[in-house]
């Protein structure tokens, strides 16, 4: 059998560290290019993103900022299936989102002293959307909802332009259907740059959302002391556990679906048994035939891997190390194994659960955690989009009844005026009293 995906059997735990390795890229040699890129958007604004256009996208821009005209006519070029689509996802993705709404904290936590918290908007947020060989207007959605239902009160967007100076009808309707009406045609490093600092047409914003290549990556990583991001990100990875109840052509399928995303994009399959292994080999092969993205998912099917590890403690064990930004789950009792996993960014339950389903439509979030940043970060929700911001108000009673221990902790920490900002007041109270009598 032509074997077009390393595979591996039964690997000890001394070789996992090296089999749960990305597809590592040349930081070095873009790094200098970004930060120059950076410092000129910074420096010279407007006029910075016009020659990067030229210089990178290709294209010489009348506009940067995307018309009411041109936002008509993409919606003129929407078949009615296409518009019919993006409504069940937009209503799906909406209903989860609304559901994780924060409802506000309010404790007394000893009689007197009362402590709040509550859910405030991030006032302004960027979404990058990535161009390149395949738009995807499916991130504005995942990206937009979640900031209106957190009740962010400005909403722009970066995405880059076609060589005819023009972005991609389904793209820019998904930002309408979404409400999003400030769109710029700007992408890379640059459009990261243009909103972190602002320009003349840009408005500087709180915190950025969105993947993107490499460029952008490093963008964000450079700019992340200067503005907040959503997450460390990278080439988008599937892992499927699988044992003798999954379907082997659904596997591969999946596979597929996460290898035609790009070149640096990584599937590992790992599964109980050779057989398996082999199947599924077996059904990549013919489907792979099938693929008009044939050459991408090749590329990336050479950085995957398929991981034989019989024993399913070991199996689990192997998937919290790698920490993959989507898990599909094709076992017995999958439920059961997904309590035991620690580190994803999104879980698809069983064989009838393709990581299509919350790429598009099922009413998750497709924006997760790469390259095993899911021991560490979520994918983006409605939290995302907030701040959480604490109050507490204490009665005279209620300053009393907390004096001592406050007073106690400030001096053995050496902080007398914390200590005194205390006694003052009790001070203040007890002459009040003692007039008052």
């Amino acid at each position: 059998m032509e074997q077009i995906i390393k595979k591996y059997i039964n690997p000890s735990v001394e070789e996992w560290p090296a089999l749960c390795q990305r597809r590592l890229a040349d930081d070095d040699s873009i790094a200098q290019r970004v930060a120059d890129i950076i410092a000129l958007v910074k420096e010279k604004g407007d006029e910075a993103i016009r020659a990067l256009s030229v210089q990178i996208d290709g294209v010489a821009l009348d506009t940067i900022e995307v018309s009411s005209r041109e936002l008509k006519g993409a919606y003129e070029k929407i078949v009615p299936e296409l518009r019919e689509a993006i409504a069940e996802a937009v209503r799906n993705i909406t209903r989860f989102h609304m559901a994780q709404r924060f409802e506000p904290v309010r404790v007394e936590t000893i009689p007197g002293v009362l402590c709040v918290q509550r859910a405030v908007p991030i006032e302004r947020v960027g979404l990058y959307i990535p161009g390149g060989t395949a738009p995807l207007f499916s991130t504005v959605l995942m990206l937009a909802i979640p900031a209106k239902v957190a009740g962010c009160k400005e909403i722009i967007l970066c995405t880059p332009p076609d060589k005819q100076g023009s972005i991609a009808p389904a793209v820019l309707f998904a930002a309408m259907v979404c409400g999003v009406e400030k769109i710029y045609k700007v992408g890379g490093a640059q459009a990261i740059a243009a909103m972190t600092y602002g320009t003349a047409t840009i408005p500087a914003v709180d915190k950025i959302f969105g993947p993107g290549n490499r460029y952008v990556t490093k963008a964000k990583e450079m700019l992340s002391s200067t503005v907040a991001i959503d997450m460390p990100a990278g080439p988008s990875e599937v892992l499927v556990m699988a044992d003798d109840c999954a379907v082997p052509e659904f596997v591969a399928s999946d596979i597929l679906s996460q290898a035609e995303h790009g070149t640096d994009s990584q599937a590992i399959l790992v599964c109980s048994n050779e057989k398996t292994a082999d199947d599924v080999c077996s059904a990549l092969l013919k489907q792979l035939e099938q693929l008009p993205r044939k050459e991408y998912a090749m590329k990336s099917l050479a950085n995957s891997r398929i991981i034989v590890l019989p024993d399913a403690d070991a199996r689990i064990a192997f998937v919290n190390k790698y920490a993959p930004e989507h898990l599909i789950i094709s076992t017995n009792d999958p439920w059961g194994v997904s309590a035991r996993v620690v580190s994803a960014g999104s879980v698809f339950i069983g064989n009838y659960s393709p990581e299509s389903a919350g790429d598009y439509a099922s009413g998750t979030n497709h924006t997760l955690p790469t390259s095993g940043w899911a021991r560490s970060h979520s994918g983006v929700n409605v939290d995302s989009y907030v701040r959480k911001i604490t109050y507490q108000e204490l009665t005279p009673d209620g300053l009393m009844n907390l004096s001592k221990t406050i007073v106690a902790m400030a001096r053995a920490e050496g902080l007398d005026a914390h200590a005194a900002a205390v006694t003052t007041r009790m001070d203040s109270l007890l002459a009040e009293q003692k007039n008052g009598e």
